[in-house]
């Protein structure tokens, strides 16, 4: 017969108690990260964007640990883009907090490699989250910045050759000391003597002009700035913008809802007239028949209803008809994602410098590809904000289009011998009827108006669309309502006075000038 030893309630209770533990000690001793294997990844794998205690490209990571999830640090080390398409909203936040610069995917490590990483960010507390967004970035860098600009950008680019070398992280080749003698006056230095001046010039021919007149002070600015390159400033919050206010606060009224409540007003007629016709007298009593009946075979009934539907029919026939040919809101995609919020809005570039025809021709012109040429022999990359779902490499490839189409090569910074000129097939957006006749001079020279006045906002377009209508009525309208101020036109003066004179106002609108005249567009 055999023996069963029954466990107590107490025995039990010891033995989960103690596999609980040990699994709880294993699960700790994973999950310890080892500091020393963490510098040497964080060396390797970060340190191109990130210090531990300063703001470089990306944000500083000493204490990180402390402000983010440990399973969620490990999913954005691992995939940061594949978090931002999943919609997790805490790696939306800290992608627009960052200049939206997209963070290197890093799949080659493990979950444990990026332990020992987080452990070797581990520190002194540092400013909370909203501390470090506002955190500005060293002074001494921004000075450097404006320095570089006056003196070396007419030779140098941060990244990428343009007529002398690249400069961006230049401290990291040559040693500071070395640098500033080498700016200060390099003539002297390589007169001298000194061995890596004479290797440093004969990377161009061209001499680069000395700068005695820059102070220690100002060459350190300008390695400081060197040495980080371009940091924007992180924007603390966003908000909507006044236009895009008013057009949610203003959607207007518009044909669909005022046609529902036509169709609605006359079905309350008939519903009245039928009831109201429809009543019979039986033995001193009031009876109501089948209204529906009524509604089909009353004389007058079905008169209203042909009436009704003729007039909605040649209401909505002749509205068909208006629209013909109207091409208000028309976005056609062009060859090139030329941006015009990014030349005309950021970097306000004058409208008549691509468009010089304007103000002396008919037409407004487009630009040939050497017009663009004389800003990107230098500026072969996009450095701005992205736009429109584009990466920088999308819209680096967007300038390339401009080389292939002239044949320059970047990279030599020089036309290529042979190479066939292909011309830029736009797509035309703005197209008056052929019987119609416009003049930009007439509207743009004499007339004083800006392009925004039928051409919209468009340096805040990114791709262009017919803002107006173009329609006769807008033409007549606006010559009806702008009032033509030509008293400091002398050829105009006496017109302009009879005008006046005539008309009892003090100034004339196009129209009192003759603007309504048929021969005036169409002759």
């Amino acid at each position: 017969m055999k023996s069963v030893k029954l466990h107590s309630q107490l025995s039990r209770l010891v033995v989960n108690s103690l596999v609980f533990l040990l699994l709880f000690s294993l699960n700790l001793s994973a999950q310890e990260g080892d500091a020393a294997n963490g510098e040497k990844l964080f060396k390797s794998t970060c340190a191109a964007c990130h210090k531990l205690d300063a703001k470089l490209v990306g944000p500083a990571l000493k204490g990180v640990t402390e402000r983010r999830e440990q399973d969620w640090l490990i999913s954005w080390i691992k995939d940061s883009p594949g978090m931002i398409k999943s919609g997790d909203k805490l790696a939306i936040q800290v992608f627009e907090e960052n200049n939206k610069l997209p963070m290197t995917q890093n799949p080659q490590l493990s979950d444990q490699d990026i332990i020992d990483i987080l452990e070797y960010t581990k520190g002194e507390p540092i400013a909370s989250e909203s501390e470090s967004v506002a955190q500005e970035v060293d002074p001494g860098v921004e000075r450097g910045k404006k320095i570089f600009k006056t003196n070396c950008a007419a030779c140098h680019k941060l990244e990428g050759k343009l007529i002398g070398p690249p400069l961006l992280n230049i401290g990291d080749k040559y040693e500071n000391e070395w640098l500033k003698l080498w700016i200060k006056d390099n003539v002297a230095l390589i007169a001298s003597g000194d061995k890596l001046a004479k290797t440093a010039s004969e990377y161009s021919p061209i001499g680069m002009t000395p700068f005695p007149q820059l102070s220690d002070e100002d060459l350190d600015d300008l390695l400081k700035y060197l040495a980080v390159g371009d940091v924007k400033e992180v924007a603390a919050s966003t908000a909507t913008s006044a236009k895009d206010e008013e057009i949610f606060n203003k959607p207007g009224f518009g044909v669909l809802p005022t046609l529902a409540l036509t169709i609605l007003a006359f079905l309350i007629l008939v519903i009245i007239v039928s009831l109201t016709i429809n009543k019979k007298v039986v033995e001193g009593e009031e009876s109501t028949g089948s209204m529906l009946k009524t509604l089909f075979f009353n004389p007058f009934l079905r008169f209203l209803a042909i009436l009704f539907f003729l007039l909605l029919g040649a209401w909505l026939l002749f509205g068909w008809l208006m629209q013909i040919d109207l091409n208000e809101g028309y976005q056609p995609i062009q060859p090139i994602a030329f941006s015009h919020t990014v030349h005309a809005g950021d970097n306000k570039i004058d409208c008549q410098y691509c468009h010089s025809s304007a103000k002396n021709s008919k037409t407004s012109g487009i630009p040939s590809a050497n017009v663009c040429m004389n800003c990107h022999k230098t500026i072969t990359e996009y450095k701005g904000e992205l736009f429109d779902g584009h990466t920088k490499e999308d819209l680096d490839n967007e300038i390339q289009k401009i080389y292939n189409a002239v044949g320059w090569d970047k990279d030599n910074l020089k036309y290529i011998e042979g190479a066939v000129e292909k011309p830029i097939e736009w797509v035309r957006i703005h197209n008056l009827a052929d019987f119609a006749y416009y003049n930009h001079s007439q509207h743009v020279t004499v007339a004083g108006l800006e392009c925004q006045k039928c051409h919209g906002p468009v340096e805040t377009m990114h791709e262009v669309r017919q803002f107006s209508p173009l329609t006769m009525d807008w033409c007549i309208t606006c010559h009806r309502e702008t009032e033509v101020d030509l008293t400091e036109n002398g050829y105009y003066k006496n017109i302009h006075d009879q005008l006046a004179n005539k008309y009892g106002v003090e100034k004339v609108t196009e129209a009192q000038m003759g603007g309504l005249e048929c021969g005036k567009c169409h002759y």
